[in-house]
């Protein structure tokens, strides 16, 4: 696996926040939200896979629903013409 953040962004690693909401323990009647984010493989989701599986072996809240959105941090340029002159000095 590679070690650094821009290494596993080069091989197709994507910036992914998922929005999860948990009924709480004491009250299941109550939602809380939790966000989670790190960088992680769509369309599969190994990493947030990983971690719904800790959290519902080891954490009391019941999972509600999950939301996610993912977005890649490195693209190519993106050049646009400026509309206007400028001039300096």
């Amino acid at each position: 696996m590679p070690t650094s953040a821009i290494e596993r962004q080069l091989l197709g690693y994507r910036l992914t926040t998922a929005k999860i909401l948990y009924h709480l323990p004491d009250h299941p009647s109550l939602l809380q939200t939790f966000i989670w984010q790190n960088l992680d493989l769509a369309p599969h989701f190994p990493e947030l896979n990983r971690f719904l599986a800790f959290w519902q072996r080891e954490i009391e809240g019941k999972l509600h629903s999950v939301t996610v959105a993912t977005a890649g941090l490195i693209r190519g340029a993106e050049l646009r013409y400026a509309g206007g002159h400028f001039t300096l000095h």
